[in-house]
């Protein structure tokens, strides 16, 4: 079954101060690049070639003038306005029409990590009507949503619990099957008023079919000064693999 890129780049960025007055975060640097080459590198070395970036209205000319027909990236890229801030299951929503039909890799703009993404598609390709998420081992899972496992399903994911029952937080990869969009339209907004992603998640939790892989390599998000300063020491020092 075919699969198309993801990648959500919306959000105001508001924890990274005067960084983002003027600019989206996604666009700030992260090694050589630009954050948000970080994702797109990531499916087009895993070979997607159709992908669609998601984003708000205020700086999507600036992603446009950036990156193009996606020509230069060896790729075809299609853009989407998220109008307000909804959610990141709304963001996914809007790429319904994009996948017609195929599977959906979805990546985060402000998640830089060091594996390529080939291993993780590979084994989510053997169970393709199944949701498939990485993982990665984290010091602190009290601070994300935690996933129990049985073998490789994913039997529980609990956000920022107490008393976690693992070690692996749940990053921002996701592979859905063709049947998220329909889901995506029964969610009823969350009390931060967004669609979330977590209840999606839970939906095919519910259903038996969530799978994972765990990433090897390092991995953080990118959303603060702090986890930017993080992003920029660990990429300089061991740069991804794409």
């Amino acid at each position: 079954m075919a699969i198309r890129g993801v990648i959500l780049a919306g959000g105001k960025g508001t924890r990274m101060g005067e960084l983002t007055k003027v600019t989206n975060k996604h666009l700030l640097p992260v090694g050589p690049w630009p954050m948000v080459y970080h994702p797109l590198k990531k499916l087009v070395g895993a070979g997607l070639q159709e992908i669609l970036l998601v984003s708000g209205t205020d700086h999507m000319g600036d992603f446009v003038e950036l990156l193009g027909s996606g020509k230069d990236h060896n790729c075809r890229l299609t853009y989407r306005v998220q109008d307000e801030a909804g959610g990141i299951a709304q963001a996914l929503g809007l790429a319904e029409h994009f996948c017609m039909g195929s599977r959906s890799c979805v990546l985060l703009g402000d998640n830089i990590f060091r594996d390529p993404l080939v291993p993780l598609l590979e084994k989510a390709n053997s169970r393709p009507d199944w949701a498939w998420i990485g993982l990665k081992q984290v010091p602190d899972p009290g601070r994300y949503g935690v996933a129990e496992l049985k073998g490789e399903r994913v039997v529980g994911i609990e956000e920022k619990p107490a008393e976690p029952k693992s070690d692996l937080a749940v990053v921002g990869i996701y592979i859905y099957p063709p049947d998220v969009f329909g889901l995506i339209k029964t969610l009823k907004p969350s009390k931060r008023g967004e669609l979330e992603i977590t209840d999606v998640n839970n939906h095919y939790l519910s259903q038996g079919r969530m799978g994972c892989s765990v990433l090897d390599g390092y991995w953080t998000d990118a959303g603060t000064l702090d986890s930017l300063d993080y992003a920029n020491e660990l990429t300089r020092k061991d740069p991804p693999r794409f």
